[in-house]
């Protein structure tokens, strides 16, 4: 793996330009240490551990995991809306450190994965100074720490997290033979997880800030279009196959590398899926 990203800043949000190569390198270094088990889990449990459902514990009963703007919080909300009970969930540390402890205690883990050039775009908008070679290397990163454990955990793609959240519950119970209820992806629920995402970003924000707000959003839409002419950019052709490639091993459906290192899928994954969509949701 090459080291991190050294291209200019290409955050889309106001912010002071000096700032920025100090926020890259805070992103970059916390991307490294969250792949180790040992460094990074005491450093969260001293920083998170007020939150109750952040970090896997031993009566965790489910970890939802996976790289930031992956549908983490579409996933954890509609699984929330969806049971009849209390779970006792650990989720949003986006870190592989959280998934290998997951696996080590046990602890059933549905871990998520997106289009990498589709997370790089949202990633961008959503985090003031990260620029496109450095958000597609944090998605190589997180992964390939990711693939050590994939026989131990069940990855789901974005795909099937906004069009059949369901179907992955089921999955899960198969897997892990848990019993928890199915999430019904109805028009109606699926409304009704937004409004409960956007009522919990005005309460973090004090607004509804639509570079924050993890459903989609029309207001982003020209925004993701220059965004993604960066990350697709000849330059970092070397990062996305590589990604691809990455993407290809731990996903479910098969599809082929254009020679711009772009993927394109062959055929969908099953026939609610289809592939790799540059107006995809922005369910993180």
């Amino acid at each position: 793996m090459q080291d991190a990203p050294k291209e200019p800043a290409t955050s889309t949000n106001t912010g002071s330009k000096l700032a920025a190569p100090w926020r890259r390198l805070a992103y970059t270094a916390r991307a490294i240490a969250s792949a180790n088990t040992t460094v990074y889990m005491p450093l969260a449990r001293r920083r998170y551990g007020h939150i109750e459902d952040r970090l896997v514990g031993r009566d965790t009963e489910l970890v939802i995991e996976g790289f930031q703007r992956s549908g983490n919080t579409f996933a954890t909300v509609a699984f929330n809306l969806a049971q009849t009970r209390p779970v006792k969930l650990a989720h949003h540390l986006h870190a592989p450190a959280q998934i290998r402890m997951a696996v080590k205690l046990g602890v059933p883990c549905l871990v998520l994965i997106r289009d990498p050039i589709d997370t790089a775009v949202s990633q961008m908008i959503y985090e003031s100074g990260v620029d496109a070679r450095q958000a597609l290397w944090s998605w190589i990163w997180f992964y390939r720490h990711v693939e050590a454990s994939c026989d131990a955990v069940l990855i789901a793609d974005f795909r099937d997290v906004s069009r059949d959240f369901g179907s992955l519950i089921r999955e899960v119970n198969e897997r892990f033979r848990t019993n928890f209820a199915e999430f019904e992806h109805s028009e109606e629920n699926v409304q009704r997880v937004f409004a409960l995402i956007d009522e919990r970003t005005r309460s973090r924000y004090g607004t509804l800030r639509e570079d924050r707000v993890p459903r989609p959003s029309r207001e982003r839409a020209e925004q993701k279009r220059l965004v993604r002419q960066r990350v697709e950019s000849k330059g970092l052709a070397h990062l996305r196959r590589h990604a691809y490639e990455l993407y290809r091993a731990l996903s479910r459906g098969p599809f082929r590398l254009t020679r711009s290192g772009v993927g394109t899928w062959v055929r969908p994954c099953s026939p609610n899926a289809g592939g790799p969509n540059t107006n995809s949701p922005d369910l993180s």
